[in-house]
């Protein structure tokens, strides 16, 4: 699809049905050029990004259904299936370079370092696993958290990493310990199943209450809601290369777009401010929502929010 703020103007480009089964993840190259796909039946896509032409097929890439796929830079890309295998696949010689399987259950999803050297998966089990792509090789597992682990994101400059579990709770973990979580964070929500880094201290979750929360990370702070698939699972996020739009998709079969531009300048001091218990999210845009219960209850104009130092807290403390 081609997208605009205009009402009206977004369209179709195009669509491809070569996939058997139901497609799992799709992403981006780098560049923009090439859309890779995975799906339950096994194989890998790679379609031009202009004509939805199937450029690359790699059939029965995996021995279980994939469930998601990274692409690292321009040759090198990840996938990972549902029995906890991952592999790196290099394009120019049309075969895996890296196998391994060190994670019990499925594969939730992947990130790579801005060097493209050390690929992080999480996994259902619990566990966050750490790869090195430049050397080919596996370099630990974590200890098992309380839930599957179902999102990752790099945050402080490279220096932390965020998981989002199916218990509510996000993970940290510093970058030279990846052993054991360094620090959890409990939110007021159902499950944390999909998070997009907005800033080097904020993200931006999705979760089975299809509430969308803004989370600034240490100083540890639900900033307020974003926006809101009324009662439907949130499923996934994406933030343009602008920075100011933030696309969501869930299971109402919409694709919505939030304005998160007033997330990109705000920063968040150790300042806490006491409020009420069980208190409505605050809305940081004017059709986002009030709390998960009462999707219209606290909404604020816009200007107060922007004014606002995003010192409420609407959470319990981070452990």
């Amino acid at each position: 699809y081609s997208y605009s703020c205009t009402e009206g103007e977004n369209r179709q480009l195009w669509s491809s049905g070569h996939h058997l089964r139901s497609c799992r993840d799709v992403a981006f190259t780098p560049d923009g050029q090439r859309l890779f796909t995975v799906a339950k039946d096994k194989a890998v896509h790679v379609l031009t990004v202009e004509e939805g032409r199937l450029e690359t097929r790699i059939p029965k890439a995996h021995g279980s259904a994939l469930n998601c796929v990274l692409p690292i830079d321009d040759h090198l890309f990840a996938t990972g299936d549902d029995n906890g295998m991952l592999k790196v696949w290099d394009l120019r010689k049309g075969d895996a370079v890296l196998e391994a399987r060190q994670q019990e259950e499925y594969i939730s999803a992947m990130a790579v370092d801005a060097n493209r050297k050390i690929l992080l998966t999480t996994s259902g089990d619990g566990t966050l696993g750490v790869f090195n792509v430049k050397r080919r090789r596996f370099e630990l597992v974590s200890e098992p958290q309380n839930g599957d682990l179902t999102s990752v994101a790099l945050l402080k400059r490279g220096k932390k990493v965020a998981c989002g579990s199916s218990e509510g709770t996000i993970y940290l973990f510093n970058w030279d310990g990846f052993g054991a979580a360094s620090d959890r964070f409990a939110l007021r929500a159902e499950s944390v199943d999909c998070m997009v880094p907005v800033t080097d201290s904020i993200v931006c979750v999705g979760s089975l209450d299809g509430v969308i929360r803004a989370v600034n990370v240490l100083p540890n702070r639900v900033l307020g809601c974003v926006g809101q698939h009324p009662g439907e699972p949130v499923e996934g996020l994406a933030l343009a290369p602008c920075g100011r739009l933030l696309a969501s998709c869930a299971h109402d079969q919409k694709v919505k777009f939030w304005d998160v531009s007033a997330l990109v300048g705000l920063v968040v001091d150790d300042y806490r401010k006491k409020k009420k218990k069980g208190g409505p999210l605050r809305a940081l845009s004017g059709k986002a929502a009030g709390s998960g219960q009462d999707f219209f209850a606290g909404l604020r104009d816009e200007e107060e929010v922007a004014a606002g130092s995003g010192g409420d807290d609407s959470n319990d403390d981070s452990d």
